[in-house]
């Protein structure tokens, strides 16, 4: 005799369902707003640079110039990785998804530090300890990145420049020439836009691996495993990818009808959270155009447009972050295997306030399941299988 048991609302997906309090940022999807510790993205955007941010987040206030001196000074005294850790870059295969040598490289890092796994349980202690490596996570996270760049292509690796902040060193250890002004701060601006937004999916893993005790290395390679996805970070990529496969302007209609009618996702548009435009994409759709004249190639950002009119117009739905920042990484001259890389690096200054914050009140978390299988079988024998 089966047994039931009175039906429990679920929530796919957890829309909708709140799964902890943060100070950090607030992604107000209906009106579209996004919020750093209180001040609006359009606020910040273009005002305050990325390591500004970095404080931002960690502190719940905008540095002085001297606690900014200081904090690009510790970031650029930590872009050097350990040696062993370079090796391990060095002998994954040439043909390694970037995402996945980052994976790597970020679990390497915990593996040689001899205070990975603070013995204490103390809230408060491990909080502080936590936002310590934060800083040395925020500043080799790059280098990672751009040392296997290097590394698959054959190249000597490039000694980091302690006189270019996050977003100059980047490029020019991915290039080995010094960035352009124009281009260092279309890039910070891009590391600024995607430094956080709210309990998203990978923001979420992190806060859930470090809510065990885990080690702040586990908590940020979970956060990237997640963030690789093609619904998460991943998407970016999906967009140049769209965009090569339509070709031209010309071919835009076709292909969009096309795709609608095969109930195609179109890459970039819409959002989870946003019910409206994304705030941050009229920053990047700006930068994208400036890049694009400049540049000489702007079919690019005219074809983008023309979906993105196309989608709001007929479904109602708008482009998003990745929709525009393809177009920014793509004009920059970056590989394509590198734009979820980027959003990595900036998302990290994220991620580790998220993981203090979780530290500084900790509770595991422990959601439950609705169990819909099948009740009180019996084991048949296996001779009467």
């Amino acid at each position: 005799m089966s047994t039931t048991t009175t039906p429990v609302k679920t929530t796919k997906g957890l829309e909708g369902v709140v799964a902890a309090e943060t100070r950090i940022s607030d992604v107000k999807g209906d009106i579209g707003e996004l919020i750093y510790c209180g001040y609006n993205i359009n606020e910040l955007a273009g005002r305050v640079s990325f390591e500004e941010t970095v404080f931002l987040l960690h502190e719940n206030r905008l540095p002085t110039q001297c606690e900014l001196d200081a904090l690009k000074a510790t970031l650029a005294s930590h872009r050097e990785l350990p040696l062993d850790v370079i090796e391990i870059l060095r002998k994954l295969p040439k043909t390694t998804p970037p995402m996945h040598a980052i994976r790597t490289g970020v679990s390497a890092l915990g593996c040689f530090d001899p205070d990975a796994d603070e013995s204490t349980t103390d809230n408060l202690k491990k909080a502080a300890e936590a936002k310590k490596k934060s800083i040395r996570i925020i500043a080799q996270i790059p280098i990672i990145t751009a040392y296997f760049h290097r590394l698959r292509q054959g190249l000597e690796l490039i000694a980091p420049n302690p006189t270019l902040g996050e977003a100059a060193n980047f490029l020019y250890l991915l290039t080995g020439k010094v960035p352009s002004v124009e281009m260092e701060r279309t890039m910070d601006l891009c590391y600024v836009l995607h430094a956080d937004h709210g309990m998203n999916a990978s923001t979420f893993s992190a806060r859930v691996t470090i809510a065990t005790l885990s080690d702040i290395y586990s908590a940020v390679t979970t956060a990237i495993g997640s963030l690789k996805g093609p619904l998460h970070g991943g998407a970016n990529e999906g967009v140049i990818k769209m965009l090569k496969e339509i070709g031209s302007v010309d071919q835009v209609d076709a292909w969009v009808a096309d795709a609608l009618a095969h109930k195609k996702k179109i890459m970039g548009i819409g959002h989870r959270v946003y019910k409206t435009l994304d705030p941050r994409a009229p920053h990047l759709k700006a930068m994208a155009n400036e890049l694009s004249a400049e540049l000489g190639e702007p079919k690019w950002i005219q074809m983008s447009e023309r979906i993105a009119h196309i989608m709001l117009t007929e479904k109602g739905l708008n482009a998003n972050v990745d929709f525009y920042s393809a177009t920014v990484y793509y004009s920059l001259g970056i590989p394509l295997d590198l734009f979820t890389p980027i959003f990595a690096i900036a998302r990290t200054a994220g991620w580790t306030a998220h993981i203090v914050e979780q530290l500084f009140d900790n509770r595991l978390i422990r959601p439950q399941s609705i169990y819909t299988g099948p009740v009180d079988l019996t084991v048949i024998p296996i001779a009467q299988r």
